[in-house]
């Protein structure tokens, strides 16, 4: 049975870095006392997978990952199992079960996010009506940065990897792409957006959440985003 657990990550977990969340729910798995299958060889360890890291300092309210089980167990016992075992800043939001196979994998299917960003205070744009600029920004027919690699630079337009850019409340609501083709942080967008209106970016400037995660089960052109949850079933 392939399960994908879809869970918030809030508070001070926010500040555990991507392997050590690994590292957590591996721990978690155990004392839930699911039976989790394991690979063969001389090191096994358990068969799972995760959708897309998240970065230090970032909340989300959609985080997923896969795990294989050797028998099939009701996704509410496995919910209410994993839950008794979380800490304070982690909560299973749903388990479902999804199709095998490694390109039905949530780290496979990743295409896009939902994110949301304000300003700490202090750190906000000189320009009061700073929002009212979003859709003038968006018209561009380019949006072009530098990107840096270990062994060199190249520019990129970004525009076509914004599906969605708008104010909310004190902050702003993106849509980004999120495949390891095309990743897209909002950090960077926001960054460019604040160029274009000619501030400079503050250093720690940005409190952001990532709400969603999707997979893309139109294609380039008609993209129809979906949320990886979507894709499983529950089981009773």
């Amino acid at each position: 049975m392939k399960v994908r657990i879809k869970f918030t990550k809030t508070g001070h977990m926010k500040f555990v870095g991507h392997l050590d969340t690994m590292r957590y729910f591996q721990k978690a798995i155990r004392r839930a006392n699911l039976p989790v299958a394991f690979s063969g060889g001389y090191s096994p360890h358990m068969i799972m997978s995760f959708a897309a890291p998240l970065g230090v300092g970032t909340t989300s309210q959609g985080e997923y990952f896969d795990m294989e089980l050797t028998e099939t167990v009701p996704t509410d016992i496995i919910e209410q199992r994993l839950n008794d075992a979380m800490v304070s800043g982690v909560t299973v939001c749903s388990a479902r079960q999804v199709e095998d196979g490694k390109a039905s994998t949530a780290m496979a299917l990743v295409a896009a996010a939902d994110y949301f960003v304000c300003f700490r205070e202090g750190k906000e744009p000189s320009d009061y009506d700073w929002q009212k600029h979003i859709p003038e920004f968006l018209e561009q027919s380019e949006i072009t940065v530098t990107k840096k690699t270990k062994r060199s630079e190249k520019i990129i337009d970004i525009r076509p990897f914004i599906y969605k850019m708008h104010a909310v409340d004190n902050g702003v609501f993106m849509q980004l792409a999120s495949a390891s083709s095309n990743y897209t942080k909002p950090e960077l967008v926001l960054d460019t957006f604040l160029k274009w209106l000619g501030e400079e970016p503050k250093a720690f400037a940005y409190m952001i959440e990532r709400r969603e995660v999707y997979a893309n089960k139109g294609n380039e052109e008609s993209p129809r985003f979906v949320s990886l949850e979507a894709l499983g079933d529950k089981v009773e």
